[in-house]
């Protein structure tokens, strides 16, 4: 992917993954530590229950995590699947003799496209990820 397209795509993602963190992770994040700190006060519990409590406290976290990572790896997948037509687009057009500048031509205006209909993809993405993570039982 030319670069521009690349870091264009890179800042959109991260601007989100940045709002789902502050917004949502963070909170989880602040919940699974004070559970935590609960979890070590109990001072009756054996070392074994203390650790239970401590993975009970974790899960929703882990969860919320795994749920981010695996919309984005499914987001990824669609991205490169794209710029991969995008690729066979400019083979066969170098293929059938066209010259070099008309193949960066094509493959610059296909990957241009991708990025553009991926972009407008992290909206529903996004709120889709958001009420997932509120749905995570804490």
């Amino acid at each position: 992917m030319a670069e521009a397209h690349q870091a264009r795509m890179q800042t959109e993602v991260e601007e989100m993954v940045q709002s789902l963190e502050r917004d949502h992770i963070r909170k989880m994040q602040g919940r699974m530590f004070k559970c935590s700190a609960d979890c070590c006060d109990r001072s009756t519990d054996s070392m074994s229950q203390v650790h239970q409590c401590i993975e009970r406290c974790h899960t929703p976290l882990a969860k919320a995590q795994g749920l981010v990572t695996s919309e984005l790896e499914k987001f990824q997948d669609r991205l490169t699947r794209c710029t991969m037509h995008c690729n066979d687009k400019a083979k066969d057009l170098f293929d059938s003799g066209a010259k070099e500048p008309a193949v960066r031509s094509l493959m610059d205006r296909c990957v241009g496209s991708c990025v553009d209909d991926h972009v407008n993809l992290i909206p529903s993405m996004t709120r889709r990820l958001k009420e997932n993570l509120d749905s995570i039982q804490q």
